[in-house]
């Protein structure tokens, strides 16, 4: 950072999947128009396309560049901003790709015939004795989720469902 010449350096500790992290909010803070905010790389700045359309968008209302050393993009020229734009739109399409790719094989799965998602902890039988011990208040929830050997949500999951279906 030192050699791309920032005179401020600012490290965040905060994991770039995170929205609201100290050392962002801090820069923000300290931009003005005309500056350039320099990041080792995009993912720095934000992990969805989402993010770093908004933060482009900011930088453009407020008159601040950005650049990426690891990309080699710099959106104080026109060129640079095309790539970055380039970058969003190729991630964004690459994402919707893996959406549909995902989307495709649990539709195959399903047509084979599995159901795929985490299996129940009880059994359909058991689920309804839970529940049924669960309205008669004769026990705890707790004494409930202890004897049937599951958490508290999943039992009130199970009492959910039960009156969904009645």
């Amino acid at each position: 950072m030192k050699r791309a010449g920032c005179e401020k350096i600012v490290v965040d500790r905060v994991s770039g999947t995170v929205a609201e992290r100290p050392g962002l909010t801090h820069v923000k803070e300290l931009l003005r128009p005309g500056d350039t905010l320099v990041v080792w790389r995009l993912d720095r700045l934000g992990r969805s396309i989402k993010d770093l359309i908004a933060w482009m968008s900011w930088f453009e209302q407020h008159g601040i560049g950005l650049r990426s050393l690891q990309e080699a993009i710099d959106t104080t020229s026109t060129s640079g901003k095309l790539t970055f734009h380039i970058f969003a739109s190729l991630a964004e399409f690459e994402r919707q790709l893996i959406q549909e790719r995902t989307r495709t094989g649990l539709n195959a799965a399903r047509a084979r015939g599995r159901l795929g998602g985490r299996p129940k902890a009880l059994k359909p039988g058991r689920q309804h004795r839970a529940v049924q011990l669960y309205h008669t208040k004769e026990l705890t929830v707790k004494e409930i989720c202890e004897m049937m050997g599951i958490s508290n949500p999943t039992l009130y999951a199970y009492v959910r469902q039960a009156q969904a279906s009645t």
